[in-house]
């Protein structure tokens, strides 16, 4: 973004220090971050208060800065930045992100759900931008504070603004949503992630169906078709089922799949589709783009070659070469019960493997079921897997799910990551191919960084 100062101070009760014809060109809240002409805004949260590094924030580029009223001014930087004093400097940030919305009038896709968020609008941006100036959430920039960073990132020229929307409660995607006012919507698909804040799938589908609070009249919403605890039918919103099953509005039929691409078709069309990603539910993650991209009048050649040239943030099913000519899928971002299945699934899918290992570690937030649904997706874990290694404390409990089933390949019980590299280096051949899969907090990321080829 590039806007005056002016367009800043008009958020604020008054402004303090010296003024400047300035132009901002960078709004930022980590004091640490490098910027060139920066608005700083200073968030205060229960652990700290970022007014206390405004000195920072000026040596690192501020030029400006919103300040909280009933904090204190530091006399000796009023000669050296303006002051713009606001009530709240979190709802600062929220209304001029609004502001700047208003002012710039981009189409605007939101996307939600409990896994494949970031996926989605990874393949919706790449369709898109072969016809569209278009602008996307970076990160996990997904929350009250991070969606209108990135608004504010967003260059006057956008015309696509494709923004994920995350959440642990209710009420929050409603906020993200009515500040946003989305055009479109998706839903990816509903989880069990976040169990121990809402109890239920039932509750969990409600908060994400809180998207459409602020989605525009006669807005357009993409639904998991697969999942019947999603509406087909909403007043006032053009819903799209997406899925496999024969009932979806928009069916996809699978005709191929390896290691390299996946092929699909859609019900209403000759076409045929090919996905360069691992994973079944990827497949419907390329159709919510697929649809938006058509619906919006992007050529069919420039959706093909989007597919094709699709650039995915990284530890989501990454294909990396191994010792010995290995094959590692590192999904070790993030993971829940559902995602966790899906991964074993696309493992199972790759034929040209004949030895398959998956490495599955602890999964967070589920509350007073974990235990059961860790234990759940040992229920998902193929004959053609060969070998399982568990790592961690809740880890364990899909081993001893396996070993009470009496499934028939090998169950190795890990103490340490430590452990499950020593395990894993003895494995690797040219035919293997190993899964990695465990929440955020494992970093089974630094195992693959191990066994990577160089």
């Amino acid at each position: 973004m590039k806007q005056q100062l002016t367009f800043f101070e008009s958020i604020g009760e008054t402004v303090i220090g010296i003024k400047k014809n300035q132009r901002i060109e960078n709004v930022f809240t980590n004091s640490k971050e490098r910027v060139n002409n920066g608005l700083f805004i200073p968030i205060k949260g229960e652990r700290f208060d970022g007014h206390d590094f405004i000195e920072e924030a000026i040596d690192n580029g501020a030029v400006a800065t919103y300040w909280q009223k009933e904090k204190q001014i530091p006399k000796h930087l009023q000669n050296k930045i303006p002051f713009i004093v606001v009530n709240d400097t979190l709802k600062a940030l929220q209304r001029t992100a609004k502001k700047f919305l208003e002012k710039v009038q981009p189409t605007v896709i939101a996307i939600t759900g409990s896994n494949g968020k970031t996926t989605t609008k990874d393949l919706v941006s790449s369709l898109l931008s072969s016809t569209f100036q278009t602008h996307k959430t970076q990160g996990n920039f997904n929350n009250h504070i991070g969606m209108p960073l990135t608004i504010l990132s967003m260059e006057e020229s956008c015309e696509v603004l494709i923004l994920e929307m995350g959440m642990n409660h209710f009420g929050e995607i409603s906020f993200l949503s009515q500040l946003a006012k989305p055009h479109f919507a998706i839903i990816t698909n509903i989880g069990d992630s976040h169990l121990e804040q809402l109890r239920t799938r039932e509750n969990i589908a409600k908060a994400k169906l809180e998207i459409c609070d602020g989605l525009a009249e006669q807005g357009m919403l993409l639904i998991d078709g697969d999942e019947p605890l999603l509406p087909s039918k909403l007043k006032n919103t053009h819903v799209i089922s997406c899925g496999f099953s024969d009932h979806n509005e928009k069916k996809i039929t699978l005709l191929s799949s390896n290691e390299h691409e996946q092929v699909f078709r859609l019900n209403d069309e000759r076409s045929t589709y090919k996905l360069p990603l691992l994973g079944k539910h990827n497949v419907k993650n390329a159709l919510y783009a697929i649809v938006l991209a058509k619906y919006l009048g992007v050529a069919e050649k420039k959706i093909q070659k989007g597919l094709a040239s699709i650039q995915l943030t990284g530890m989501r099913l990454q294909r990396e070469r191994g010792k010995n000519g290995s094959l590692l899928i590192n999904d070790a971002y993030n993971a829940s019960p559902t995602s966790m299945i899906a991964a074993l699934q696309s493992l199972s899918l790759l034929q040209d493997y004949k030895k398959k290992i998956a490495v599955l570690g602890d999964m967070y937030e589920l509350g007073e079921s974990e235990k059961s649904l860790h234990e759940k997706v040992a229920n998902y874990v193929g004959d053609d897997i060969d070998t399982i290694i568990c790592i961690g404390d809740k880890g364990i409990w899909i081993g001893e799910a396996l070993l009470e089933r009496k499934w028939e390949g090998d169950v190795i019980f890990c103490h340490s990551k430590e452990e499950a590299l020593i395990q894993l280096e003895l494995r690797l051949t040219s035919e293997t191919v190993v899964l990695f899969k465990a929440s955020r907090g494992m970093k089974l990321e630094s195992i693959v960084e191990n066994l990577v080829s160089r």
